[in-house]
This record gives structure tokens, sequence and C-alpha cells, in this order.
């Protein structure tokens, strides 16, 4: 059952508590001057057209009401003003910014509160009504003037808990920190302050609209009291959530540019390490390449060298039939052999710049 709280009211007392929607349909049949005070969770499709069948509601803000996920808006039909407000608290543990969303339906003789989320609590509002028997009696704009008042109070906090995320964040980015992480938490953070900025601008309006008619209306001295109160308290927060976002927009960039710095450096650092090894790269190639014109100096000297030593190898073999062992210039030949060997192996080399 979605009836959270149900009362009959005759000049601010309640007089019946019924169980059913019914049953305070027949006491408030039967009560002049009464006033019904329903609170609804989540109504099924029948309770809703139940509540709409008997206080004539218009279809359209029956439609909005059973499917949620409305704007903030105030909607008036003849004597029948329906109200959506998008109320918030923060949670500490995730410190996150969660959304609700009320329903609020007022006409001479009822009350009618629809919940989409278990907060914020509406039975406080009732009590502190309740104890004011002579503010009740002025009628159902006192309740919606008193819900207002308690969902735009229930935003202090949420600006408590906003604000020390957003000093935690200037901290980190003042202190040069560039973790990966805290773009992604100042992004987050400002989705929720959007989120918060859509629930809280509108609510001024919805003031406004309701002050401008309160004379057409009829609306008391106390509850025009109440209203231009919640006004300008209403007016305080969107001012801060403007700045906030402001704030966590420009948090952004400033992370964004220290990141970007950063990967500048990295690149700077990446650049200095390659051009240095570029130079030791170079250094290894010249010192190469001077180990290789040694080794063909050594390699030279080692042929011209070597032509000699073939040369009298062949003709220290003393074999019988060697023409020359028995020739007259013989050795001078094998002398000038080896030196004509060792000339052309030496001018061959110094042109192809061995030596």
């Amino acid at each position: 059952m979605s009836l959270i709280d149900n009362g009959i009211y005759l000049d601010g007392r309640r007089i019946a508590t019924p169980t059913d929607l019914a049953g305070t349909f027949a006491a408030l049949e039967s009560t002049a001057g009464g006033m019904a005070w329903i609170g609804l969770l989540r109504p099924d499709e029948a309770e809703l057209t139940a509540v709409a069948d008997e206080f004539d509601l218009h279809p359209l803000s029956v439609e909005d009401a059973r499917k949620g996920h409305q704007r903030a808006k105030l909607e008036r039909y003849g004597d029948t003003l329906f109200v959506v407000l998008r109320p918030a608290w923060y949670d500490e543990k995730n410190e996150v910014v969660e959304f609700g969303e009320v329903h609020v339906f007022t006409g001479p003789q009822f009350a009618v509160t629809v919940r989409h989320a278990s907060r914020p609590d509406l039975a406080a509002v009732r009590r502190r009504l309740e104890q004011d028997p002579e503010a009740l009696a002025t009628g159902s704009e006192i309740v919606l003037a008193a819900i207002l008042d308690e969902i735009v109070d229930g935003y202090t906090p949420v600006i408590n808990g906003v604000q020390d995320d957003i000093d935690e964040i200037e901290d980190d980015l003042f202190d040069g920190q560039v973790d990966p992480d805290s773009s992604k938490r100042i992004y987050q953070l400002l989705s929720e302050v959007i989120g918060f900025q859509r629930a809280v601008s509108p609510v001024p309006d919805i003031v406004r609209a309701l002050l401008r008619g309160a004379h057409k209306y009829g609306t008391g001295d106390d509850v025009q009291n109440q209203l231009r109160n919640v006004l300008d308290h209403a007016l305080r927060i969107v001012e801060r959530v403007d700045t906030f976002r402001a704030l966590l927009e420009n948090a952004l960039t400033l992370h964004s540019t220290l990141v970007t710095q950063e990967q500048n450096e990295a690149m700077r650092r990446m650049t200095s390490a390659s051009l240095a090894q570029g130079e030791e790269s170079r250094r290894l190639a010249h010192q190469s390449m001077a180990q290789g014109e040694e080794v063909k100096k050594i390699s030279a000297w080692a042929a011209i060298l070597f032509a000699p030593s073939l040369v009298s190898g062949i003709y220290g073999m003393n074999f019988e039939n060697m023409p020359e062992l028995h020739w007259h210039l013989g050795y001078p030949f094998a002398l000038g052999l080896m030196l004509a060997l060792s000339v052309v192996l030496f001018v061959t080399f110094r042109r192809r710049h061995w030596l």
C-alpha cells in the first residue's frame, strides 16, 4: 500500500485518520469545511485514478505524476495547483548528490503529495503544521508553502557537501597534482552540480508565480510571508549553485592545462633522451668507422708483407726442375718480383684509401 499518511482536518486539527482512500473520500464528504491531506509513495495506477476522479484533477497533471521524471514546475488548472519539485540530498559515504521527485496537488479541500523516492520525509512537515492549527486552518496552500520550505532547506546540506568536494579539488590543483582520476572526479561532480542546478533554478519562478496570484486567489499573509522567505533562500541557493558550476568548469579547464603541460614535459624528456641516444649512436658509429679504417690499414700492410713471403716461400722449396734455380739472374729477379708486388699492392690500397 502506498498510502503513507492520511488525515482529515477541520479548523487545522486532525479529526480522522482513515486507513484507505475510500474512507478518506467518505470522511471528507461528511465534514463541512474539512480538508484532506493525503501522502502517497509511488502509487499505482488505481490509486492515482481514484484520487484524480475524487478531486477532479487534470489528466495532464495526473499523467505527469504517474510517469515521474518531470522537471520542477508549477501549473494551475482552475482552483487546482500542480507543483513538481526535485528534492536533493548529499550522500556523505559516497560523496555524491542524489535526487528525488515530489508532486503536490492542492485545491480548496485537499492536498495530495506523490513521492517517487523515499526522501524527503514529509512527515516532519505534517507534524510541524499539526502543532500550529491556526496556520493549518488557512487551507491547502500552507501545506504547499511548508513543503517548499522543507525541500529548499534540504538543499543547504547539499551545498555544504559540494563545497567541501570543490575545496578538495582546488587543493589538489593548487598543489600541482595531475592525477588522471581527478578529471573524472571533476566531471562527475560537475554533472551532479548541473543536475542540482536544474532542480533548484525553477524554484524561484515557482514561488514568484504563487506570490503573483496571491491576491487573486486569496492567499493569506502568513502564507505569503513564508513564500517570500522560501524565495529569498532559493535565490541564495541558485547563486551558490551557479558559482559551483563556474568553478568546476574552470577547474576542469585548469586540470586539462596541467595534464597537457605534464605531457609536454614528458615529451621534452623523451626527446632529450632520444637526442642523447642519437648522439651516443653517432659516437659509436664514428668509433666503428675508425676501427674499420684501422683494420683496413692492418689488412693492407699484412697483404703487402705477405707478397714477399709468398715469393720467397716458393723459391725456398728447392725443386730441381725450377729454371730460376740455375739462372744467373734468378736471385735479383726474385727480389725485384717481391718489390714489384709490394709496390702494386701499396698503390692499389692507397687508391682505395686503405692506406
